[in-house]
């Protein structure tokens, strides 16, 4: 169906969320948490970590500092703590030495992932028109 990173269903329900009118008004702990996600979202180290995870389904602090590319250690840190408050990562710590960490994606952090699929989508819908449109820039 599509060369997206996601299965055909989560597809489908992407699309058919997409196709909705969000509501007038809504609940402003909603809204402050949408905002607060697609800070965290812009962050474009939380959508690699999820997008990682989401392919390994767990993995070592170093494995995950490894398909991070361009990552420092203390952002890898900080992103994770700041996933793991939010629900999104569950952060194991094995009593061994060297210890050992690792990371999984909750069902938040899963659900999240989905979510991120319409901009997949919307991305590869109009992949050729953003091109258009930053090469007529380019050219003024």
């Amino acid at each position: 169906m599509s060369s997206l990173p996601f299965d055909d269903a989560t597809i489908r329900r992407a699309r058919r969320i997409a196709e909705n009118t969000p509501p007038a008004e809504c609940d402003p702990r909603v809204e402050a948490l949408v905002n607060d996600l697609i800070g965290r979202v812009a962050d474009k180290w939380t959508m690699i970590i999820l997008e990682a995870l989401t392919e390994h389904e767990e993995l070592r602090f170093t494995q995950l500092g490894r398909q991070v590319p361009g990552i420092s250690q203390k952002m890898l840190t900080q992103t994770l703590r700041q996933m793991e408050r939010d629900g999104m990562v569950t952060r194991t710590v094995h009593p061994v030495i060297p210890p050992r960490v690792d990371y999984r994606l909750t069902d938040l952090g899963q659900s999240l992932g989905a979510a991120f699929c319409g901009v997949w989508i919307w991305a590869e819908d109009n992949l050729t028109r953003v091109e258009a449109a930053r090469a007529a820039f380019d050219n003024r």
